[in-house]
């Protein structure tokens, strides 16, 4: 069973993704309302996918990639940023840190689901 980390740290923004992403089916979900639990959560369990803020009271969005994509073990996790930082320099940041996609809140549903369901099948395809 894939697993899903949400990373957020408003409860109610977690729930919206859960939901968001409930019809994929066959998914777990785990959760970190700050970058720093998430770096914690990972190193106790598998993750395929990580949906991550950037404004986080502890640790930004950027250095929760930049960790990431420092370890190997980590190194190629898709990493989905979804924030309410619209603007580009804000997404060129992330993608050059290593996010796999970008997406501002408001977030439409059907938007995180494809980029969601996109990133397993590419990690399926590639056998792991």
């Amino acid at each position: 069973m894939d697993t899903i980390l949400v990373v957020d740290d408003s409860p109610t923004i977690r729930r919206m993704v859960r939901a968001a992403l409930g019809s994929l089916g066959g998914v777990a979900f785990a959760e970190a309302g700050t970058g720093l639990r998430a770096i914690e959560v990972l190193g106790m369990e598998p993750v395929q996918v990580v949906v991550l803020d950037l404004n986080m009271p502890d640790m930004h969005g950027l250095d929760v990639i930049r960790f990431l994509r420092s370890h190997d073990r980590y190194r190629d996790l898709p990493v989905i940023v979804l924030t309410t930082r619209g603007d580009e320099s804000s997404r060129q940041a992330a993608l050059a840190a290593g996010a796999s996609e970008y997406l501002t809140k408001p977030f439409g549903p059907g938007a995180l689901l494809s980029s969601v369901r996109e990133l397993l099948d590419a990690r399926v395809s590639r056998g792991r």
